[in-house]
């Protein structure tokens, strides 16, 4: 009899996404509108796909630069000093396969078994799990949702750091909540991760996702080359281009050599006739991007006035992302509610409590979807609610 192989216990128990169990039902159940995961029903716009059909007629198939093609970071560098007014170099950017790729490197470089790593929650979990991989605790501050948004006490953050701590994770706008941290905060946060001599990684993949301004907050607009911040940021969301796994970082000068060392035994670099793609979304998308910013408001502002006539529904507000948490009251337990009203009332959510601590009694709707699809799942939810 053959022996079974072992898997590393920290592997074999990784938690299942909840997000993923009541996606998966979709998969059998028919006419369902789908507001669960974080995508919106936007192909990927014409001129970014002939951008890619070209580079690959063109012969753009053979290996290239670990950290991505020149062309693609010195698109990213005008990108970066248009939006922030900063000068960024070639050497603190790299191309990644998608936004979790540079979310697993960093964690890689950073996480030993034993350590820490201090995230603000509720938020999008796979960050917990690559923490886990490497052995590592995630360690989850709550935010606290109100009337008027969410709100982190940063006591409460710097309490939950030690000698263990290598990180602290925040996503602004988040994700889930469309939360923006302050400015005041950011530069606490900041000055708290330079006196403690850990990093500060702050996913901003959602920081053009904003109806009250142009582009979100960034920590790289008050962090030195040297300071030890990561900021993550992906092609998934701002161009709709989730299925290409395109992601960037900007990341401290010093790490460089060890991240190149990092993508060579990951993915040894991405897909040249990809990034050709992203250059022209860069440097040609900016009014495309204006146009499904606005679609997304839209989006929202329909679900928000359809929500505020539901009884039993409370929602938190939020000017950022593409998401919106909201409360329902008895329903129980929210991954069940979420089972039921996919079978019962052919509308897709995400239970809460699948981004962790803060998340309990929320469902998170996506909106980046037409008017038409939002208006139907809106008729629909109404309907089961009256029901359940």
């Amino acid at each position: 009899m053959t022996a079974a192989c072992k898997i590393r216990p920290a592997i074999e128990h990784l938690e299942d996404s909840q997000i993923v169990d009541v996606w998966k039902m979709g998969f059998s159940t028919p006419d369902v509108v789908g507001l669960w995961v974080g995508e919106g029903d936007l192909p990927t716009t014409k001129f970014i796909c002939d951008a890619a059909a070209e580079a690959l007629a063109a012969g753009k198939t053979f290996y290239t630069y670990k950290r991505g093609i020149p062309e693609l970071q010195r698109a990213l560098i005008d990108y970066h000093r248009k939006l922030y007014g900063i000068e960024l170099t070639e050497d603190r950017i790299a191309v990644t396969s998608g936004g979790m790729n540079a979310m697993m490197l960093i964690v890689q470089m950073l996480i030993s078994a034993g350590d820490n790593m201090v995230c603000v929650s509720p938020v999008w979990p796979n960050i917990y799990r690559a923490v886990e991989i490497m052995g590592g605790e995630a360690r989850q501050v709550p935010m606290q949702g109100r009337e008027d948004g969410w709100h982190l006490d940063l006591d409460r953050l710097f309490d939950a750091c030690d000698a263990r701590t290598r990180a602290i994770y925040v996503a602004t706008p988040g994700n889930p909540t469309g939360w923006m941290m302050p400015e005041d905060q950011r530069h606490a946060v900041l000055d708290f991760c330079r006196s403690r001599g850990i990093a500060l990684i702050s996913d901003e993949v959602y920081n053009r996702l904003v109806y009250n301004r142009l582009v979100a907050p960034s920590f790289l607009e008050i962090a030195t080359p040297e300071d030890p911040v990561f900021v993550v940021n992906s092609f998934s969301k701002t161009w709709a281009m989730t299925g290409w796994r395109v992601g960037w970082m900007v990341m401290p000068r010093r790490v460089t050599p060890a991240l190149d060392r990092l993508i060579e035994f990951n993915t040894s670099g991405g897909q040249p006739f990809l990034q050709a793609a992203c250059v022209k979304a860069v440097e040609e998308g900016e009014e495309w991007v204006k146009w499904m910013v606005a679609r997304c408001k839209s989006g929202r502002d329909l679900v928000l006035e359809r929500l505020a006539g539901m009884n039993r529904v409370s929602v938190i507000p939020a000017d950022a992302s593409f998401y919106l948490m909201l409360q329902v009251a008895d329903m129980g337990s929210a991954l069940e509610f979420c089972k039921r009203l996919v079978v019962e009332g052919r509308v897709g959510l995400a239970p809460g409590t699948a981004f962790g601590a803060g998340g309990e009694g929320y469902l998170r709707l996506c909106y980046a979807q037409s008017n038409e699809r939002l208006a139907v799942a809106m008729d629909r939810f109404e309907t089961f609610l009256r029901k359940n």
